[in-house]
């Protein structure tokens, strides 16, 4: 019986399998970022299960050479942000496609396509250097896979208050789609923006958005995963905070065998803030359900605010992982660093994992975090039953009640509003 192979071997030949299976994208304003990440990637090779911070989530089908198929789900439901007046670009298994997407120009926006960029676009020397920047002190190998091996996305200018969101629409079309997607926002100061996105994008999908907020900007970024069970997503948002900016993120994330979200904020200005937060629901009654919720907050600036809020439903043996970390850097007097996350289990077999972590180095500061896991309260159950309410509307009232906190991060009443109907349509076909 041959003996095992080292650890590193193992690694360099997934990474090398991996990326022999892609088509590297040539030239361009992006070659020298690229060829960066890759010989990052290289280096460091992609994760396994060994990583610290992959020991709750196995990444094998997110390396795995080829995709696994998984089956083109027909939804039903109309699209969650359809009743709201926005910009939609549309991107089928990866592809920019420009049939279903509008007009590429909103008083405000420069918006162009990451596989038609000139070389004299803006975005040269910006494509991938928060994703460079966001490899300290933690690797995130995907996310340089992304830099590297990214076929389209978009590259979007906020130069001032936009009047309405942009959404990025991902459409899953073909069994055994692949797609990467890197996406750049730059934002200039005291510019507004509302980016969405929805959809599944492919049976495996890797995106990257990097954004760069100047001082004083404010972006508003809600996101919506769902309803393909088969699906296979790591996802990477990273933010570079300056002075005064605001960034605010929500994720709603329904089904999916695998979802792994990842941030990455550097706060480097005075005065600013930065949210992100979400809301999972999973039922592994059918198909595995795994929901990741990874997040690094940095704070280099002085009197600087930063929340993590997430929350979990669980059933069937689904599983919730959380890992969350507050860095305050020397000097970052005032900071203010608030974490929380909990899971409501509506059942025995369901799982949630956290690992809350705080790093402060210095003296002048509020920072807390907390962790809880548990079933839906008895108590108020009988309560709602013994006022007439049925047993499946009453547990879907205490659902939203405990995933409330996280949906009140999003600032605007209306995509709120369609946030919880989308929740409320999951619960009722699940309790």
């Amino acid at each position: 019986m041959a003996a095992p192979k080292p650890r590193s071997d193992l690694r360099a030949e997934t990474t090398a399998a991996r990326l022999a299976a892609l088509d590297l994208p040539q030239g361009g304003f992006t070659a020298p970022a690229r060829a960066d990440a890759l010989a990052r990637l290289q280096v460091m090779g992609l994760p396994t299960r060994r990583d610290e911070y992959w020991k709750y989530t196995d990444p094998t089908t997110l390396t795995a050479a080829d995709a696994s198929p998984a089956a083109v789900l027909v939804d039903t439901e109309a699209p969650v942000f359809e009743a709201l007046d926005r910009l939609k670009i549309v991107f089928v298994d990866g592809v920019f496609d420009a049939a279903a997407s509008d007009d590429l120009s909103l008083e405000g926006l420069e918006i162009s396509r990451l596989a038609e960029a000139g070389d004299l676009h803006w975005a040269k020397g910006l494509y991938g250097t928060l994703e460079a920047n966001g490899q300290k002190p933690v690797v995130r190998p995907l996310a340089a896979l992304n830099s590297a091996a990214a076929t389209d996305g978009v590259l979007i200018r906020v130069t001032g208050r936009v009047s309405k969101p942009v959404e990025l629409i991902y459409r899953h079309m073909s069994e055994a789609s692949d797609a990467i997607l890197h996406h750049f926002v730059k934002m200039e100061p005291q510019a507004v923006v509302t980016i969405l996105e929805s959809g599944p994008g492919a049976a495996r999908f890797n995106t990257v958005m990097e954004v760069d907020l100047g001082a004083s900007a404010s972006f508003h970024h809600i996101r919506v995963q769902g309803r393909d069970h088969h699906r296979r997503a790591v996802t990477h948002l990273f933010a570079r905070i300056a002075s005064e900016a605001t960034f605010k993120s929500f994720t709603l994330t329904m089904n999916g065998a695998l979802t792994r979200n990842e941030a990455v904020l550097d706060i480097t200005g005075d005065h600013a803030t930065a949210h992100i937060a979400g809301a999972s629901v999973g039922d592994a009654k059918t198909v595995p359900f795994h929901q990741d919720d990874t997040v690094f907050v940095t704070h280099a600036g002085t009197h600087c605010e930063s929340r993590q809020v997430f929350k979990k439903v669980l059933k069937n043996g689904a599983t919730g992982v959380f890992q969350g970390k507050i860095l305050v850097k020397p000097g970052a007097q005032k900071t203010d660093g608030y974490q929380i996350s909990q899971s409501l289990l509506l059942d025995g077999d369901s799982q949630f994992l956290a690992k809350p972590e705080l790093e402060i180095y210095a003296d002048d500061v509020k920072c807390s975090h907390g962790s809880t896991s548990g079933a839906i309260d008895d108590t108020a159950l009988f309560y709602l039953r013994s006022r007439g309410v049925p047993l499946a509307e009453a547990q879907a009232l205490l659902v939203l009640s405990f995933l409330g906190d996280a949906i009140a991060e999003i600032e605007d009443a209306e995509i709120a509003e369609a946030i919880t109907d989308r929740l409320e349509a999951w619960l009722a076909r699940r309790l």
